[in-house]
């Protein structure tokens, strides 16, 4: 039990648990269908709901560019009621054998009485296990195994590798109906050169971290959580051709227009909700900020018609 020794981060108790496995990046609907089962699953039978998943480090391309960052991940899953909570490092037990991972990480660390995943879940060494390989294992072992069918959006199965074609697409709507909320940023507010306050359009600059998806760049029509509330805010993300010099990074800059603090060193959240327009060159300083005006306008008028 050497690696549950070391990777044992809690105590579920005699009665055991009911586990969801898999990376879970998004917490898109699919990812959603198979906690919950975890969850339900745990209420029938006396058990503790459980999730295992797993870390990865930025410059990773296993699972593909990050949806949200751990802690939001971790967030959402204890929202829908999980008890418990692992996510080890990808390199702690990739070298574990199909066998291994299960007596090891589910029985040793959770005491897995149930589990439950995707019906594309691979697991082990070199992903040496699957869904029917799980399915041996576990009824050897008289443990209950819940498959679950994937979820579909517009005829095909939801997918983080989908919601990432679409953020690049611009398709706001087609993410978030994945999702199962809308796609939401909470990176650190950094400091600029205040050339939106200038132009009588302050702007908040959030830098995507390395390994993380980003979106066409463009013009949103977002809402941003600051000051204790939501505001519509409008959106710039891109590598701002107006202004900056070739070849300068993509930046994340948004106008909130009534709003007043100082939100420099924290990480208001972000939603995005429609894309408006591609990113482009403007003639002048003025048609910048006038784009900028008509982009608030209209996340007024679009949260407004919604009655938020």
């Amino acid at each position: 039990m050497e690696i549950a020794q070391q990777m044992r981060v809690m105590s579920v108790g005699p009665q055991g648990s009911a586990v969801a496995m898999g990376f879970f990046d998004g917490v898109h609907i699919g990812h959603q269908s198979v906690i919950r089962t975890a969850v339900e699953l745990a209420r029938e039978h006396g058990l503790k709901a459980a999730v295992f998943t797993f870390r990865l480090p930025p410059e990773s391309r296993i699972k593909g560019p990050r949806l949200l960052p751990t802690e939001e991940k971790h967030r959402r899953v204890a929202a829908m009621g999980v008890e418990h909570y692992m996510a080890p490092a990808f390199e702690e037990f990739r070298s574990l054998t199909p066998e291994q991972f299960v007596d090891e990480l589910l029985v040793g660390c959770f005491n897995a009485k149930a589990l439950c995943c995707g019906d594309n879940f691979t697991f082990g060494k070199n992903k040496a296990g699957n869904v029917e390989v799980l399915r041996s294992l576990c009824a050897r072992r008289g443990i209950l195994l819940q498959v679950v069918p994937m979820q579909q959006h517009e005829g095909r199965p939801a997918s983080s590798t989908r919601i990432r074609q679409a953020l690049l697409n611009g398709d706001v709507p087609g993410a978030n109906a994945m999702l199962g909320a809308p796609y939401q940023i909470d990176f650190e507010v950094q400091r600029g050169k205040s050339l939106g306050r200038t132009l009588g359009v302050p702007t908040i600059n959030q830098i995507y971290p390395e390994g993380f998806q980003t979106p066409r760049e463009g013009v949103y029509i977002t809402r941003t959580f600051a000051g204790g509330r939501w505001w519509p805010s409008a959106t710039g993300f891109g590598r701002r051709p107006t202004v900056a010099e070739q070849g300068a990074a993509a930046t994340c800059e948004t106008f909130i227009p009534g709003f007043e603090g100082d939100l420099y060193g924290q990480c208001p959240v972000v939603e995005f909700h429609a894309f408006l327009e591609p990113s482009r060159k403007f003639n002048g300083l003025d048609e910048l900020a006038a784009c900028v005006l008509d982009a608030a306008e209209k996340s007024r008028r679009y949260f407004a018609a919604r009655g938020e």
